[in-house]
This record gives structure tokens, C-alpha cells and sequence, in this order.
């Protein structure tokens, strides 16, 4: 991809130039980034944003890149990484997060303070920013039903406050989906509970996941999100797709649910296999599943 040498040389933070994507997303697959950086500041990130925007530079903000495929064309423009950004500090009932914190680690400062309410997202792979994006979920759980405030830059990179009701929380949805926001921070409001309660919660819920999802080869997490009235697996299952695969991606064999790496899958094996997936689940049982998973660098058709 063209390099703008003003845009990476004179920049405040350091940027790097044409970064394999493979080396940051879940599933090991994905194309070069034109530019990445991985600032580990608030100011850091603000100047990232408004310098792209000057430079007229389309930027996309990342965390652990857990839920996304990325294209094998890779991604123009500006990857902004956040996993540096991760202060997680403790105010009476409440946690004040940086958006790159993971949420594992969440988990285990809430436990730590003998707090209550964040158990449910103590196995999901992201970080707080993406788990917002998204109103990621688990267990009974939603990032809706803890969060209280958020603190973002709008798509003009000036930071603002919003509090919960404002953010329009939905299924897998948020205000940041909408106005292109970059979460900042968040206050986390939980509550006071036994730490060896909280903790054996936790090692319940990672136990059950590990039991049943296939933790331990490269996936996208969960692919699809759940239809009214159906679990995803079961109707996977029943189309006779459980095992299929395309290149070097596989429906696990473990839950239907989610694609794997299983043989230096790429981006495109990833796409194949959904499509085929989405296509057999219509023409068997007439829904059509839509994906939970965001897809980055890919044009409209495709």
C-alpha cells in the first residue's frame, strides 16, 4: 500500500507502516495494516485520531481483535491498537476502566475488591472498548447491565462524556456502532459481594466454557448471533455442516457455533465457510443467520 511518509515520520506517536494483521486478530488471519500504532494514553489517542482526519486517513480503532476477520487484502488507513491502554482502578463500588483493559482482568480486579456483577464477561477474549462497541455478553450477562458512564472521542476526535441511558444500548449494539465513537474509559458500577463466592463464580463459568467452546484453537468467537426461538449450534448441527471444512477453516467439532483455524486458515476460508454455513441453515430451516462477528477491509458485496 502507498506510504504518506509526513503522516509516519512527523507523527508524535510512533506509527508503524504495512503490519501483518495476522499478528493481532484471534483467528491468525489477515492482511497487512497501511499504518498501526499502539498509543497508551488518552492524549496519544486523540492526537492519532485528529491527525488521520487531517491527513484525510480513514483510522479504525482495535483491541484484542477477538471478534473480528480481517480482510487477506488487509486494511488501509490508520489500525489503532489499545491494549496498552489498560489502568483499571478501583472507587468504592465502582471500577474506572481504560478501554484496553481486558475483561479477564477486570474480572480479577472486581474479585480482588470483593465486587459482584462482572463475573459473566470473566471468559470472553476482548477488552472493555470492544465489549462496549458491541454490548458484548455472556452467561446472562450484558456490558449494558454494568456499565454507567462512557467516555469517548467523537468521529471529530474531541472527547465527551455520555452516561448509560445515552449510549442506546442493544443486542450486540451501541451508540458507538452509530457515530463512529472511540471508547475511552468507562465507569463499571457493581456490588459488594463474598470475594470466594466471586471466585468460585468465575472458575464455574471458565470451566463451562471451556467444556463446551474450543478454547484452544484460533476462532473468531462465537460467528453468529442467536435467532428468536433458536440456538445456532443445534441448527449448524442438524444442516449437517458440524466438521466442514474450507481451506483451513472448520465448523468445530466442539460447538457448531464457531469456526476454527485449524490449518493456516485465511480470511477468505473464513468467509466461504459462513456464507455456505448462512446459505444450508436458510434452505433447511428458512432463517437467516447473521453474523455477530465484524468483518474488516471487505467491500459491500463480498
Amino acid at each position: 500500500m502507498e506510504k504518506n511518509n509526513k503522516f509516519v515520520v512527523e507523527s508524535k506517536v510512533p506509527i508503524k507502516y504495512d503490519v501483518l494483521m495476522s499478528n493481532y486478530t484471534y483467528t491468525l488471519t489477515g492482511g497487512p495494516a497501511q499504518y498501526l500504532a499502539e498509543p497508551k494514553t488518552f492524549a496519544e489517542i486523540s492526537y492519532l485520531v485528529k491527525r488521520s482526519i487531517e491527513f484525510e486517513i480513514p483510522y479504525l480503532i482495535l483491541g484484542n481483535a477477538s471478534n473480528v476477520i480481517v480482510s487477506d487484502q488487509g486494511l488501509k488507513g490508520l489500525v489503532i491498537i489499545t491494549t496498552h491502554f489498560s489502568e483499571i482502578k478501583n472507587n468504592g463500588l465502582k471500577l474506572i476502566v481504560d478501554a484496553g483493559a481486558k475483561l479477564k482482568d477486570i474480572a480479577d480486579k472486581a474479585a480482588e475488591e470483593s465486587l459482584t456483577g462482572f463475573e459473566f464477561a470473566c471468559g470472553i477474549p476482548g477488552t472493555l472498548g470492544g465489549a462496549i462497541f458491541m454490548n458484548a455478553g455472556a452467561y446472562g450477562g450484558e456490558m449494558t447491565d454494568i456499565v454507567k458512564e462512557i467516555t469517548a472521542l467523537d468521529a471529530k476526535g474531541n472527547i465527551k462524556q455520555y452516561s448509560h441511558d445515552e449510549f442506546s444500548f442493544s443486542y450486540r449494539h451501541s451508540l458507538a456502532q452509530d457515530q463512529n465513537l472511540v471508547i475511552l474509559q468507562a465507569v463499571i458500577s457493581l456490588q459488594v459481594g463474598s470475594r470466594q463466592e466471586i471466585i468460585t463464580k468465575m472458575k464455574e463459568l471458565n470451566d463451562r466454557r471451556a467444556a463446551r467452546q474450543p478454547l484452544e484453537l484460533p476462532s473468531c468467537g462465537s460467528v453468529f448471533r442467536r435467532p428468536p426461538g433458536h440456538f445456532v449450534g443445534p441448527m449448524i448441527q442438524e444442516a449437517g455442516l458440524q466438521g466442514k471444512q474450507i481451506g483451513g477453516a472448520q465448523v468445530s467439532k466442539k460447538h457448531a457455533g464457531f469456526i476454527v483455524n485449524i490449518d493456516h486458515a485465511t480470511a477468505t476460508d473464513y468467509i466461504n465457510l459462513i456464507h455456505l454455513i448462512q446459505e444450508t441453515v436458510f434452505q433447511k430451516f428458512g432463517i437467516h443467520l447473521k453474523p455477530e462477528v465484524r468483518f474488516l477491509g471487505f467491500d459491500e458485496q463480498s
